[in-house]
């Protein structure tokens, strides 16, 4: 099990899903991510994230990263995943956190989007590590309308893997934690 790390649902458990198909992000990662957003992307927006943004949790598996969100602030979090007891999870993590209401849980293969019905400030994105998946969802985020201008995606990858960004993509920080790489990008809508 996994437990919140801060804000208003602080050392709550997680349930997360008994296979090898899901990776949840470790709590010194998690931990670290937010500290980092919390005191500002560089070259991002004026307030800390992420209080009152509307959150994308790609390849979400656990949730932990959503569910982080929304216990600091985050105004409400969309989750992706394909996997059917993962979706089980989340949909029972929502409900025992009482956060029904600000979630929606999205059966979705994060790198064939649909048309976003309203674009987000702040991206996760932590597919499978060695599968090269993270610049198709870029590039269909992008494609689709999924994100504001300057929207803040958090990528987590293998330490080894590379990252190649589509255009409107550029990194503003990474970081790395044992065997996790954490790549922090911003949009910025190519013209």
């Amino acid at each position: 099990m996994l437990r919140i790390v801060a804000g208003k649902h602080r050392g709550r458990r997680l349930k997360t899903p008994r296979n090898h198909r899901t990776r949840p992000t470790a709590q010194r990662v998690r931990e670290a991510v937010f500290d980092v957003l919390a005191h500002g992307v560089p070259e991002t927006c004026s307030f800390p994230l992420p209080k009152g943004a509307c959150v994308l949790d790609l390849f979400a598996g656990s949730g932990a990263m959503g569910f982080e969100s929304l216990s600091r602030g985050a105004e409400f979090v969309t989750f992706l995943e394909t996997d059917p007891t993962a979706l089980a999870l989340l949909s029972k993590n929502a409900q025992a956190l009482g956060e029904e209401a600000r979630v929606k849980f999205v059966p979705m293969d994060a790198t064939r989007l649909g048309q976003a019905g309203e674009a987000v400030e702040l991206v996760f994105l932590d597919p499978p590590y060695g599968r090269d998946l993270s610049g198709l969802a870029l590039e269909t985020l992008h494609e689709e309308g999924w994100l504001k201008a300057r929207a803040v995606i958090v990528v987590e990858l293998g330490a080894k893997e590379t990252l190649l960004l589509p255009k409107g993509f550029h990194a503003v920080d990474e970081r790395y934690y044992g065997a996790a790489k954490v790549v922090f990008l911003i949009y910025e809508e190519p013209v």
